[in-house]
């Protein structure tokens, strides 16, 4: 099957995902894979290239998907060797009939499941096929797997831009593609999940929390800037998070003393996304944007979570901040012990850069640390500060 990949992208020019090795392993030992992710994050592409040998079903077709959920079993019989099947979750009615195709066979990778629904894929999965499927995400392209090709674009032009896989390799214009993307998202993805109807509404949400970005999670405030109430709110936030559109990552509250914040922080796995929101169109209109360090915090932490993503041992993420306004943008988890790294959208080096770091190291006795910033000039300082480049991180 690797070979097969490789002969995929030569032929086709597809960029190798860094997470296909782990896909490959996981179709080898688990009867069944559910392969999540965004729309438009490449997933259809990617399995198709991996398993070119299986027959491949989209439930988006609706005589397709007609079929799976008035007549389940002959859906599945018409299938003998397994198969894609994409967007699954459409039919939740499917999974009781799979379980007894899994249990009555040996094969390993006998379905490649996907889906940009992660909680009704969840829910399917952890209902009828537990322990039977393996679960894996796809998110838009990591920095690394595109590095070659954006290694020339300023830092503005990639966060303009995105790493949606369309902007890039079709070369769609993020000015045209993001909102449409977003209007897409919200008419079809949104209803899906939550039933809900005031998309209007919904938007401004999303608009809202885009000016958030890289901020505390503050339900109240949003509330009242939205004009729904805290339940609506926490509703809304988990319907983004289970498509992929933004995360929260969790403070470390464990250690030192009581008067840390306890509260996550909001982020959007995409800033071609943000900057569509907050109405930023051009590069120079990014470059002189007041949110401009935000979104660059966004996309570095970003850039961890996808890097997690390509393996199965990486550690937790975090952030860490106390009452009197030391703050700590991402602590990574390495064996049992916490790296704790700060990020600044700055060319500059400034010495106040490092007062918190040097804070956190005393007070945790971190031996290590790291700033990444967007200028180009690497060093290692006495104190265990290591200087990079984020791009190098």
């Amino acid at each position: 099957m690797e070979s097969d990949s490789i002969i995929f992208h030569y032929l086709y020019g597809m960029i190798p995902r860094s997470i296909e090795k782990r896909l490959l392993k996981l179709a080898g030992s688990f009867k069944a894979v559910a392969l999540t992710g965004p729309r438009q994050s490449g997933k259809t592409t990617l399995v198709k290239a991996l398993f070119p040998q299986k027959t491949y079903v989209s439930l988006e077709n609706p005589g397709k998907r007609e079929l799976a959920i008035q007549d389940p079993q002959a859906f599945l019989s018409a299938l003998p060797n397994g198969a894609i099947l994409d967007e699954v979750q459409r039919v939740p009615e499917l999974f009781s009939y799979l379980q007894e195709v899994l249990d009555n066979s040996d094969a390993r990778g006998q379905f490649i499941l996907t889906g940009s629904n992660n909680l009704l894929l969840q829910q399917s999965i952890s209902q009828t096929l537990a322990g039977r499927v393996a679960q894996i995400n796809l998110l838009p392209f990591s920095y690394s797997e595109i590095r070659e090709d954006k290694a020339d674009q300023t830092d503005e032009e990639i966060m303009l831009y995105g790493f949606y896989p369309p902007v890039f390799d079709q070369k769609i214009d993020p000015e045209e593609w993001y909102p449409s993307y977003i209007r897409t998202y919200i008419e079809r993805d949104v209803r899906q999940i939550k039933n809900i109807t005031d998309l209007i509404s919904f938007e401004r949400f999303m608009r809202i929390l885009a000016g958030r970005n890289a901020q505390e999670l503050n339900l109240t405030s949003i509330s009242n800037d939205c004009g729904v109430d805290v339940k609506t709110v926490q509703s809304w936030i988990s319907v983004l998070e289970t498509s992929y559109i933004i995360f929260l990552l969790r403070p470390h509250f464990k250690n030192f003393n009581k008067s840390i914040v306890k509260r996550p922080k909001l982020f959007f796995f995409d800033t071609g996304i943000v900057c569509s929101l907050l109405g930023i169109k051009s590069i120079d209109q990014l470059k002189y944007h007041p949110l401009k360090g935000s979104i660059f915090e966004s996309m570095v932490v970003s850039e961890q979570v996808k890097k997690q993503s390509f393996s199965s041992k990486s550690g937790e993420l975090y952030y860490w901040r106390d009452k009197t306004g030391h703050e700590i943008d991402l602590l990574i988890e390495e064996a049992e012990s916490l790296f704790p790294v700060e990020i600044k959208s700055a060319q500059t080096i400034n010495s106040d850069f490092f007062k918190n770091l040097i804070y956190y190291m005393k007070l945790s006795g971190a031996p290590k640390a790291a700033l990444l910033y967007s200028g180009t000039s690497g060093q290692s300082r006495s104190n265990g500060i290591d200087v990079a480049n984020w791009r190098q991180f």
